[in-house]
């Protein structure tokens, strides 16, 4: 199938980098729903959404089974659909690393969120410092696959080497684009962690 002229390159180009920027969104979001998870000083029901619960010998997550809010700053209140979980869901919240007890008054739990010390502020700020740097490791290896098709495109004779260099400022900015937002949410879980 051979044609005297070629296709024009730029859907292709269009689409693989619609196709990074598609995966770095997924690795801020998936960045976020990790930080969100982390224990600040402020109960947010996203510490314990995603806690598995053995329910009726299916893992479950705290959030499939329950309704979790939050009624005081220092405080959730978890409420699941069958009473029958609340034993399971207690054992499942002891087992986790959230190092809380919750009370159970039969019908709901409530776990009230001690103030974090200096020491596991610091451990926390360093747990999301980690996250963060895997997010910006995830957003590197999607701009060197975007680059590595780009090359390829240009070997394959499909652009000129001024085209190549354009699309890989274009693939920098994208880049710098999603670390900056990876930067500026861990910055913001930082000063949570270090609200007193």
């Amino acid at each position: 199938m051979s044609r005297k002229h070629e296709e024009d390159p730029t859907p292709k180009i269009n689409e693989l980098f619609k196709d990074a920027e598609n995966r770095m969104k997924h690795a801020i979001d998936h960045l976020k729903q990790d930080l969100a998870g982390y224990r600040t000083g402020r109960a947010n029901p996203a510490m314990v959404e995603r806690i598995m619960v053995d329910y009726h010998g299916t893992p479950m997550q705290l959030q499939h089974i329950a309704s979790i809010t939050v009624p005081e700053p220092r405080q959730l209140l978890i409420q699941p659909w069958d009473q029958s979980a609340i034993p399971a869901i207690e054992k499942a919240i002891q087992k986790s690393d959230l190092g809380v007890n919750p009370v159970s008054d039969g019908r709901s739990l409530r776990i009230t969120l001690p103030p974090l010390t200096e020491e596991r502020r610091k451990e926390l700020s360093k747990q999301v410092h980690k996250r963060a740097e895997e997010g910006r490791v995830a957003i590197r290896n999607i701009r060197r696959d975007l680059l590595e098709h780009l090359r390829q495109m240009q070997k394959n004779k499909l652009m000129s080497e001024d085209d190549l260099k354009r699309y890989e400022q274009q693939a920098e900015k994208l880049t710098h684009k999603y670390i900056e937002e990876v930067d500026r949410l861990q910055q913001a879980k930082d000063a949570e962690l270090m609200e007193v």
